[in-house]
């Protein structure tokens, strides 16, 4: 596996693992074992670099993570992140708070469940309104201080507030969404990355399993499936952006792989310092997207997608209203 390096030096593998959907967010959560194999089997593949969350599980996702990767601690870099409001029995409430002292509460809660000394990069998972992010960075820079983080992460920030945190503690990656069929970063977030010297890891590189052609218009999908609410991926949408998997199937073809693998191959042409953590259950994926930092796609090769791309308008928004609304905020 080729590596890459994130902002202030972090080296990762080309490739990431997102640990999400193994027990949270795309139908029910998966045999604990059996995604123990998994995390390990992508360590013999290569792969260096796991993002969790506190809130994926909830929690219960660090602790699957921290458990397998407890064996090849020192070989692997861990990711994960703080910013969602729980009460008082471990529910998540809905809501988000950056607040210093749940920021350390979450940071200590990560470290028992993880099993680990320290966090590589820790993010804040969404920004809170209330709290500056000023105070955050200020809070993340103690923890650093203390041994308890190694680098800090934001995660669907916009430029200006990546650029405060930044001017407090050196930011070392943006989590993002971005992917041939979401591109909103490339106008404003991008440049600034560059900029300032700030890795990108987009997650749903593969557009949350669109784009390595199977899902189609006929797939259902569990009621506990996030797809299920989101307006992207109605049967009518579905149908309309199959011409986007029809492209990457075509390139594909030529360069003996995937659509899945052009669809990463083009987010790493873009920067070498982008690191997409697409996710998945299964070994086979992991394997397939790995070799996906050896597909190389020549300039014109990126001409041609970029020309086809433009005649296609992609259809359904990202997130429902309301969601979308919350996030914009």
């Amino acid at each position: 596996m080729h590596t890459r390096t994130l902002g202030q030096g972090l080296e990762v593998s080309a490739i990431g693992l997102g640990c999400m959907g193994m027990s949270h967010g795309f139908g029910p959560a998966s045999d604990t074992g059996e995604m123990t194999r998994v995390l390990r089997d992508a360590v013999d593949l290569g792969v260096t670099f796991f993002d969790t969350a506190e809130v994926y599980g909830p929690r219960t996702n660090e602790e699957l993570v921290g458990r397998a990767l407890a064996p090849v601690r020192d070989q692997v870099v861990i990711a994960t992140k703080f910013g969602f409001a729980f009460d008082d029995d471990g529910r998540q409430t809905g809501g988000v708070t950056s607040r210093p002292d749940d920021v350390r509460a979450a940071v200590d809660g990560s470290l028992r469940r993880l099993g680990v000394d320290h966090v590589d990069l820790l993010y804040q998972h969404r920004v809170d309104p209330d709290v500056p992010i000023e105070d955050v960075a200020g809070t993340v820079k103690e923890l650093v201080e203390a041994g308890k983080v190694a680098h800090f992460g934001l995660s669907e920030a916009g430029a200006g507030t990546i650029r405060r945190a930044h001017a407090v503690h050196p930011v070392t990656a943006l989590q993002s969404e971005y992917s041939l069929w979401w591109r909103e970063l490339e106008t404003e977030i991008v440049p600034t990355l560059q900029e300032l010297g700030i890795g990108l890891v987009p997650f749903s590189p593969l557009g949350r399993g669109f784009l390595t052609g199977a899902i189609t218009a006929e797939t259902t999908f569990d009621s506990t499936d996030i797809r299920a609410s989101m307006p992207r991926f109605t049967a009518e949408a579905r149908e309309a952006n199959q011409a986007v998997v029809d492209l990457l199937a075509r390139i594909a073809e030529a360069k003996d792989a995937t659509a899945g693998q052009v669809a990463l191959a083009w987010l790493l042409a873009q920067e070498p310092w982008i690191v997409p953590i697409p996710g998945t259950r299964r070994t086979e994926r992991v394997r397939e997207n790995a070799a996906a930092a050896d597909v190389e796609l020549t300039g014109a090769d990126l001409a041609a997608i970029e020309e086809a791309i433009a005649a296609v308008e992609v259809q359904g928004a990202r997130y429902p209203e309301a969601m979308q609304r919350w996030i914009d905020r």
